[in-house]
């Protein structure tokens, strides 16, 4: 079966090429890695990383516990700086001194904790930390409203009310309303660490017709998943790691579900244990 047979894409097909920049060449992407290792002591957590996130386009970044997943994102927002290699954003190599950094050049970050606090409004906390006030020191409540209600809708989600407290929602409303702050207040990047590990079928579902918005919007969404089949509805790129290294780069149309799949599960190492226990019975 060839890439993307059989299998319902969320958002639509792989990106068109990058346009052209103002000297005629390609755009480069937003972030990138080259070739970036990371230790801890004699721990080797990334060894020679290299990553692309061009604009409007989903990298899915995959691998088990361990595989070094953690550290990519660390590195990405940056609460670790790299070992070696660079990083570059638009081209042009940077050093973080810290997450503000990476926030400052459009890089955001969504952990699993997703840093909301749940007996809090929606609203509230759309705005935490980026309060509204006027000019005594007062919150302009009606307009953060009006502002969250209007931004979630642009991103395809209609809350009846955004009073309510973040923590009666969903999971994947939850999920929806970090992502949709992010994109709000001007991030070009957003790392997603695991969104859909702890929803169900339907609450992934809304994760995932977010990711593929996010992406027509001219985001950049680098998905952390250990679920290839989540990756692979809404992937343009994949990553696989394994120990800190990279073990599989590929674009949608060059490898389909079935390798993912295989590949994440083990590949060889799985057909010569599969082969080892059979011949024991």
């Amino acid at each position: 079966m060839t890439a993307g047979e059989g299998t319902a894409r969320v958002g639509g097909t792989t990106r068109p090429p990058a346009a052209p920049g103002a000297g005629g060449g390609p755009v480069p992407p937003v972030v990138e890695l080259r070739s970036v290792s990371k230790s801890f002591g004699r721990y080797d957590a990334l060894r020679d990383v290299s990553l692309s996130v061009p604009a409007g386009t989903v990298t899915c970044v995959l691998g088990d516990n361990g595989a070094g997943k953690s550290t990519l994102i660390r590195t990405l927002s940056g609460l670790h700086r790299p070992t070696s290699g660079e990083i570059l954003v638009d081209g042009e190599p940077v050093r973080f001194r810290g997450p503000r950094d990476a926030i400052d050049a459009g890089i955001a970050t969504v952990h699993q904790d997703l840093a909301v606090v749940g007996q809090m409004s929606v609203w509230r906390n759309f705005f935490l930390g980026q309060e509204l006030t006027g000019r005594t020191g007062t919150l302009r409540q009606r307009e953060m409203r009006r502002v969250t209600a209007g931004a979630l809708r642009e991103m395809g989600i209609d809350l009846a009310d955004v009073d309510v407290p973040v923590g009666s929602l969903s999971g994947g409303q939850r999920q929806v309303v970090a992502i949709a702050r992010a994109v709000h207040f001007g991030a070009r990047v957003v790392i997603l660490d695991e969104p859909t590990a702890a929803l169900g079928v339907k609450q992934s579902g809304m994760v995932l017709r977010f990711v593929a918005a996010a992406r027509e919007r001219g985001i950049g969404v680098v998905l952390i998943t250990h679920n290839p089949h989540h990756a692979y509805l809404v992937g343009d790129r994949f990553l696989l790691l394994n120990m800190g290294r990279v073990v599989l780069d590929a674009a949608y149309g060059d490898v389909s579900l079935e390798q993912l799949t295989l590949e994440m599960a083990g590949g060889g190492e799985l057909d010569a244990l599969s082969h080892e226990l059979r011949a024991g019975r």
